[in-house]
């Protein structure tokens, strides 16, 4: 069975080592040769010896000067250029009078004169490459074409200019209709003017020189059997596609993509096979499986050396080149080129995938949001299609935002799932949602400290952006740069209206360590209070509850706070079990603290305590009913009744203080009263209790789970603690009755907190707080001077301390507490990962286990208790899985265990 011979890798770039020099004769000959046979090879010079090539539409002579004036290399480009322009016509000419040709030398001096101010002018103007090429290459043609007579001749040169033009631009499907159509056309002018047949004849012999017939024939012979690479009779110059070159790219594309798009860029830069590379691009991609097909087109997308072949992987060449010569062709009336271009679809075409991928691609690159999202809808269903489409929704509303009041209303969809295709393209759509946040604080805040901190913050991502643009791919690359330079041109306008903060006093300290959080400091819980105002604001009946998470996740938090997402027709009681103690009383005694809660938020008189603790179970049921009934004279729909802490409940069953039917007399109270709820809230799940005691709720409770805060309620927490009502404007209340917190975080200090803490709530408002005291002291009680800006040395400074973890105790002691109950190994489990910041393998932990339990002398648990501890320390949120790699979640709390 035949194989394919391996991919070649194409180089076809100029192989000089040196710049041109000027008292070098052979260096005026190879720029002669550059010039007619290898036109690219005057950008790449640009490019490699001259300060980098610029492109003519990014041009203008302010550019052009400074670049001569600065760089050496492309004066002397443009001078032996002005050497060609002016000794190449004169010996030319001389050249043909010699042989019999009648030259007017007035003429050629006007060619000259005209060859030596394209030089300069367009030098200056379009770049030294250009000038270069253009007045060499005119000049000449001119020269000789005006000394020897119009016709064929004059033609001919014309046509030879014109491929030098077609060359050095790269804009093929449009270069080669102006070369061809404007050839032609000048021809047929001047033969209105000169003589019709000799005027057409040198208009047809222009139009074919510009194709480069005889260079196309010899090299077709000398690249029959394999392309030379990097020969000098590699064919530079003519737009006629060699023989088997389409199959060639077709075979490569197919072996190899990534070398095959190499070798494509490299036929674009440094020749004009444009068809063919078009040709092979399309039928591959016309046969490629819908799992790489995106992934393919993302590649050709990533640095092509022409942006025309993302176009035309949609776009019609053919259409477009047919199109293009018609508009080019100035001797027809326009209505009649309007009416012939009607023929020809040149639009983006979305009819499969293929294209409308590449449509997606191109539409990004010109800047058109709206169309990428239209064009990657097609291809939502395929691989990496739907992170392309979410991609292109987020680019047009970030792209239609133009003022911070319209920034502060952008709602970010859901970012995709890994793996990503753009990873550094969601990086940044990261940073510019954190704009967003700011922006948003900015808007709303009532805090001029507040409003100026957010502002820095927001300017000091979009520079990060700016500074980092170029790491972005090239297609979405420009948008985002414009959205980026948009958005702090108008954030820089307000900046002067919220002006300067400074610090005279300490700061008074607003993170809340330990009490649980409420007002408006409470953030970063709008999908459990969401939940919660579903089951009991938007729905009958009344639902019950099991809010579970570790410990200091911030349930009793939400406890106190789910007031406010309630309505006013529903009363949320709060009630926390701590306070029961041992309960020696018994039931009684717990029915006893419920009355009480009840009784003075309602003002319903309690039961007698004794007929509580003589009769629990029937004095409370009448006292219940009572308070049901009286829930329509206060104008309310329900209560819920928060327990807090109900593990205190377990551990009274267990302890036998209270009956093991408490958990079915409570589900007996809520029949037939769907006016009234339970919250239950506690570290575990019902079914992770003892099954017999709870078993009456398994089926009734709906769990929610309390786990880490986002990155965003982490970083609202951190920078805007004190902010009074976040929906207020700066006019609704007065300066001097906003409370102020006038310190902030750079970006990177909020990350850091983040990783550190994983949105732990209790570790968060703890770093907080003491970087507050800490920059008090140093300020206020040391008298040093530093900025109100906390910084990565900040942080770290504080979490390296040890007073930070005796701090820290209540959190550290009670997550290590609790992996010492329930299933056995989850403490070793953790000793083994703490030395790990990154995890271990599942097999390396299990022979790290076991190397643990041979050190200490104890029996090595079996592969079934390892699975139930990995299992319970990950519901308990304090371990992660990544793939096969297990890793402790809080950095904090891995660095704690693995000083113990």
């Amino acid at each position: 069975m035949s194989q394919h011979r391996p991919v070649p890798r194409l180089d076809l770039a100029p192989k000089l080592k040196r710049p041109l020099s000027l008292w070098n004769p052979l260096d005026y000959l190879r720029l002669l040769y550059w010039v007619f046979y290898f036109p690219q090879a005057l950008r790449w010079y640009v490019d490699t010896f001259g300060g980098g090539y610029i492109p003519p539409k990014e041009m203008n002579w302010r550019k052009g000067l400074e670049l001569l004036r600065q760089n050496l290399i492309q004066r002397q480009l443009l001078v032996q250029g002005l050497v060609l322009s002016i000794v190449i016509p004169v010996a030319c000419c001389g050249l043909l009078q010699q042989i019999g040709f009648e030259i007017d030398w007035s003429s050629v001096t006007l060619g000259v004169v005209g060859g030596v101010a394209g030089s300069v002018t367009l030098g200056v103007t379009l770049g030294v490459a250009g000038g270069v090429a253009v007045g060499i290459g005119f000049g000449v043609g001119f020269s000789v074409g005006l000394g020897v007579g119009f016709n064929v001749g004059f033609g001919v040169v014309v046509g030879a200019a014109l491929g030098v033009v077609v060359g050095v631009a790269g804009g093929v499907a449009l270069g080669v209709a102006v070369g061809i159509a404007g050839s032609v056309a000048l021809g047929i002018w001047f033969g209105i003017t000169g003589g019709m047949a000799g005027g057409v004849a040198g208009g047809v012999a222009g139009g074919v020189t510009i194709l480069r017939p005889e260079n196309w024939l010899i090299s077709s012979l000398l690249n029959l059997r394999y392309l030379q690479n990097g020969s000098l009779l590699f064919p530079r110059i003519t737009l006629l596609p060699l023989p088997y070159l389409r199959f060639r790219l077709q075979n490569w594309l197919q072996q190899d993509w990534q070398k095959g798009l190499h070798n494509i860029n490299q036929l674009l830069a440094y020749t004009l096979q444009f068809i063919p590379v078009v040709q092979s691009v399309n039928l591959v991609l016309d046969k490629t499986p819908s799992k790489q097909l995106i992934w393919r087109i993302s590649r050709l997308a990533e640095t092509p050396f022409d942006w025309q072949i993302i176009r035309f992987c949609s776009a019609s060449l053919n259409a477009v080149f047919k199109s293009n010569t018609v508009e080019i062709f100035f001797l027809f009336p326009r209505h009649w080129r309007q009416q012939l271009q009607a023929n020809f679809i040149t639009d983006i075409r979305l009819d499969t995938p293929a294209r409308a991928a590449a449509a997606g691609f191109w539409y990004l690159h010109k800047k058109e949001p709206a169309k990428a999202t239209e064009a990657f809808a097609v291809v939502r269903s395929l691989l990496y299609g739907e992170e392309l489409f979410t991609l292109a929704q987020i680019l047009t509303t970030f792209n239609e935002a133009q003022e911070p009041a319209t920034i502060a209303t952008l709602e970010l969809p859901t970012s995709p799932n890994e793996p990503l295709l753009r990873p550094i393209t969601w990086n940044t759509i990261n940073a510019l949602g954190r704009v967003v946040e700011d922006v948003r604080v900015v808007q709303r805040s009532v805090s001029r400290s507040t409003r100026a901190f957010a502002l820095t913050r927001a300017l000091g991502e979009l520079e990060t952006i700016l500074n980092r643009i170029e790491t972005l791919p090239e297609a979405e690359r420009e948008l985002i740069k414009d959205i980026t330079q948009t958005w702090q041109e108008s954030l820089l306008q307000i900046a002067a209206e919220i002006g300067q903060i400074s610090i005279t006093k300490p700061v008074t300290n607003p993170y809340v360590v330990g009490d649980p959080v409420e007002g408006n400091r409470f953030v970063g819980r709008d999908d459990i209070l969401r939940q919660l105002e579903e089951l009991w604001v938007m729905s009958q009946p009344l639902h019950s509850v099991v809010l579970y998470g570790h410990r200091r996740m911030g349930k009793t938090s939400i406890l106190l706070n789910v007031a406010n997402c309630s309505g006013s027709r529903v009363k949320v009681l709060y009630i926390n079990l701590l306070l029961l103690g041992n309960s020696p009383q018994g039931v009684g005694e717990v029915l006893m603290v419920i009355s009480d809660a009840i009784s003075d938020s309602f003002g319903c008189p309690p039961p007698d305590d004794n007929d509580l603790l003589n009769l629990p179970y029937p004095t409370f049921r009448r006292y219940f009913k009572q308070v049901v009934e009286i829930l329509p004279a206060m104008s309310l729909q329900g209560l819920i009744i928060a327990l807090d802490e109900f593990e205190k409940i377990e551990e009274l069953i267990e302890s036998e203080k209270i009956p093991n039917d408490f958990i079915s007399y409570l589900k007996g109270l809520l029949q037939n009263n769907y006016k009234i709820a339970f919250v239950f809230a506690g570290l575990h799940t019902l079914e992770e209790m003892t099954a017999d005691y709870f078993q009456p709720f398994f089926a009734s409770v709906l769990p929610i789970h309390v786990g880490f805060l986002e990155p965003a309620a982490t970083r609202q927490i951190l920078a805007n603690p004190s902010l009074e009502n976040p929906d207020a404007t700066v006019s609704d209340i007065p300066d001097n009755e906003a409370v102020d917190f006038s310190l902030d975080y750079t970006p990177d200090a909020l990350d850091l907190i983040y990783r550190l803490t994983a949105g732990q709530p209790y570790l968060v408002q703890l770093v907080g707080f003491q970087l507050v005291r800490r920059y008090n002291d140093f300020v206020f009680e040391q008298g040093h001077s530093r900025d109100p800006v906390f910084t990565v040395e900040d942080v770290e400074a504080v979490i390296n301390d040890p007073e930070f973890y005796k701090r820290g105790r209540y959190y550290f002691d009670g997550v290590w507490g609790q992996a010492a109950r329930g299933v056995s190994g989850q403490q070793a489990i953790l000793k083994v990962l703490a030395p790990h910041p990154d995890g271990l393998m599942s097999e390396q932990l299990r022979i790290n286990l076991a190397e643990l339990f041979r050190e200490s002398g104890l029996a090595t648990l079996e592969e079934k208790q390892i699975e139930e501890a990995l299992e319970t320390l990950k519901r308990h949120d304090v371990i992660q899985q990544k793939e096969e790699s297990w890793q402790i979640i809080v950095e904090l709390f891995r660095r704690w265990v693995l000083n113990q």
